[in-house]
């Protein structure tokens, strides 16, 4: 009998999106489902963007250069120039998203069979992308008590092997929402120096921090040739269907390779590249309001979290993601109750398990994943679904 690839069924569901059928199932009943579970802020996108794209005068929608509208190049490297980020147009190729970036930049940089040191939890599609790479993810493990802080640098040392070629991270990250400091970032510079690796960095958030400045990688001082970092449109103007990203680093050599790659595919599309390249003539405050508003609602958050019995939740320093600890056994199985048998006031909650951000077997089964992407209202009203449900769940833990 003919059968689907082994990749296809090594490859793992997303914890982010697994839950969707039961989510749509409670709606068809007229369940009101508050989607805390996906990192879609329901912030307006900038109507520059929506204007530039409606007021494009094109005859015909043609392809773009396989690194991206040169214009759009362009500005982008002023943008990261305005943050003391030394790049030129020529050290940016334009992705289909930071998704495609991260999958470009590892089949550049990297040999089927290669390894790279990441820290969990991460990302779950960065499983995905280094499946379809042929690389194996080595994970080095943060720990919710510490705040998800960055794993003693002697950690790193200890996992690394002939065949480490990598390190990855991604800073604000996702889903801890925690903010790498200068301190923990020189170690990693130090590390990758001293074992001849590359640095792989994912800065998709870097707008959105609560506790100072992000510092890029792309600003450490001795590494400027082993550094690739990734960036995408989505978050910053919440435009995540745009799927507008860049890989940016000063190693001509990757830049190069990935060129091959962006070749193979054509060029990332134009109408999205036209609004991302809008969204760069954006007062240079735009950010302000909108970190504000995800710091209100953080607090509202991580204040309504604190106060339920049992549960933990150190509170982000950036992104607008949270992790809490839940008092119960296995959160996989009470976020599909959530969906199928939890109602209040005809209304429940949407969260994300956090097992399917770590790769060592049996972490995260009593986490979660928020999402603060909802105003202050609907993340009340989702709070006030969680904190019932929690009362209510048959299997919850005595604490």
């Amino acid at each position: 009998m003919i059968q689907i690839s082994q990749r296809g069924m090594d490859m793992p569901s997303s914890p982010i999106r697994k839950l969707a059928s039961y989510a749509e199932a409670a709606k068809k009943e007229g369940v009101k489902v508050y989607h805390l579970n996906i990192g879609q802020p329901d912030i307006e996108t900038p109507s520059i963007m929506m204007d530039a794209v409606r007021n494009t005068d094109m005859k015909v929608l043609e392809y773009t250069d396989s690194a991206g509208i040169l214009s759009f190049r362009k500005k982008l490297a002023g943008y990261y120039q305005s943050k003391q980020i030394n790049v030129d147009y020529s050290d940016i190729l334009i992705t289909i998203g930071g998704s495609e970036g991260i999958l470009f930049a590892f089949m550049a940089c990297l040999d089927a069979g290669d390894e790279i040191i990441v820290p969990e939890p991460f990302y779950a599609n960065y499983i995905g992308f280094a499946m379809s790479a042929g690389i194996k993810i080595i994970p080095i493990t943060s720990t919710i008590e510490s705040g998800f802080a960055l794993p003693p640098i002697e950690s790193f040392k200890a996992k690394i092997t002939p065949k480490t070629k990598g390190i990855f991270i991604c800073n604000p990250n996702n889903p801890t929402g925690y903010v790498y400091s200068e301190e923990e970032l020189l170690q990693i510079r130090d590390l990758i120096k001293e074992k001849d690796l590359y640095l792989f960095s994912d800065e998709a958030y870097t707008e959105f921090s609560y506790k100072g400045k992000v510092k890029s990688t792309l600003t450490l001082e001795g590494v400027e040739d082993r550094v690739i970092m990734i960036d995408t449109f989505s978050k910053k103007y919440s435009a995540c269907g745009a799927r507008i990203g860049a890989l940016v680093t000063k190693n001509k050599e990757v830049i190069e390779a990935v060129m091959k790659f962006s070749q193979a595919r054509l060029s990332p599309p134009t109408l999205e590249q036209i609004a991302a390249e809008a969204a760069l003539s954006l007062p240079s405050d735009y950010f302000e309001a909108t970190r504000q508003e995800y710091a209100n609602r953080r607090k509202t958050l991580i204040s309504r979290l604190e106060k339920m019995e049992g549960v933990f939740c150190p509170a982000p320093s950036g992104a607008f993601y949270a992790m809490a600890k839940l008092p119960v056994e296995d959160t996989d199985a009470f976020c599909q109750w959530l969906l199928t048998d939890f109602r209040k006031d005809n209304a429940t909650i949407m969260i994300a398990p956090a097992s399917g951000f770590y790769t060592t077997k049996g972490l995260g089964k009593n986490e979660i994943r928020l999402a603060y992407v909802l105003n202050e209202k609907d993340i009340h009203a989702a709070m006030d679904c969680l904190e019932e449900a929690l009362q209510q769940y048959p299997y919850r833990l005595s604490i």
